[in-house]
């Protein structure tokens, strides 16, 4: 009886040996999630998204008033641009938002220019805290 158990054994080892070495390795790793399509297009979306949010804070800092407020302020305008592309993507999406609702806002009219300024000067120092605390 001791034989058969291991015969058998051995000849499980083998079948299980063979099917390993049988299905080709090209087939397995062909069968993806996500595909790399997919992965491709949202890596462009997410470059894309943090590229506008970029350049949304970067408007907001370039308008006449902000150059004005952070010249009186003495905070050098190249440290804070260079500083906002060092921002991860989630507070670059928070600082974006609120760089474009200021900017409606006062386009608006219902944020005059002193508020305008104090929230530049706000998201400037707010960035410079950021990278600094890393």
């Amino acid at each position: 009886m001791q034989f058969d158990l291991r015969q058998s054994l051995r000849m499980a080892i083998a079948t299980l040996l063979v099917a390993l070495f049988i299905v080709p390795t090209d087939a397995l790793a062909q069968s993806h999630v996500v595909s790399p399509a997919d992965l491709q297009k949202e890596a462009v979306a997410a470059s894309q998204a943090r590229q506008h949010n970029i350049d949304s804070v970067q408007r907001l800092l370039s308008t006449p008033a902000a150059e004005k407020a952070l010249k009186s302020a003495k905070v050098d305008m190249q440290q804070v641009k260079t500083a906002v592309s060092t921002l991860d993507d989630q507070e670059l999406a928070q600082l974006a938002a609120r760089a474009d609702k200021a900017r409606a806002d006062f386009s608006a009219g219902t944020l005059s220019e002193r508020d305008l300024i104090l929230i530049i000067l706000g998201i400037a120092i707010l960035v410079l805290i950021i990278v600094a605390v890393r």
